[in-house]
């Protein structure tokens, strides 16, 4: 394969994976809900094992794509905007321990339970972590589209 065509393959492989994670993110606001059933939770539980794999095919995709293809790490690694997008793509991941943790604990309390249903006020603390990572998780683009058109170097 040349390096136009890996180039290519690498970058359609970030992007569907990007993708793919806002869709879980926007499965996990769908369904975290104060009206969550037994049910809910076991398929929450389910899809979200999935957003940890995805961030992490991502961040392996991702720096792929910045060392071995494209434009290379010396011009990612002088970019003010490649940084602010690993930062916000670190908070989103930072701030989904909480809902992560969270749901593995339902789903353990409905193994023993199965008339458990979390609390409101468990479901909200949920909730807001899941919109401050869609909050962060905006940034990324933003930060990929300036980065991509030249702003953002520490190299002038």
């Amino acid at each position: 394969m040349n390096f136009a065509a890996a180039d290519l393959h690498l970058a359609i492989a970030h992007h569907l994976l990007i993708f793919l994670l806002a869709g879980i993110l926007a499965f996990e606001i769908g369904v975290i809900r104060l009206t969550m059933t037994g049910a809910d939770i076991n398929r929450v539980g389910r899809v979200d094992a999935w957003y940890g794999i995805l961030a992490l095919a991502i961040v392996a995709v991702g720096f792929s794509r910045a060392i071995f293809a494209a434009k290379g790490w010396g011009y990612y690694s002088i970019n003010g905007f490649f940084w602010a997008k690993m930062a916000a793509f670190a908070a989103v991941g930072l701030l989904s321990i909480v809902p992560t943790v969270r749901i593995i604990s339902w789903r353990r309390t409905l193994a023993k339970n199965a008339a458990f249903a979390p609390a409101g006020g468990d479901i909200l603390k949920v909730r807001r972590f899941l919109w401050a990572e869609v909050a962060f998780f905006a940034l990324i683009p933003a930060c990929a589209a300036a980065m991509a058109r030249g702003y953002g170097s520490f190299a002038h």
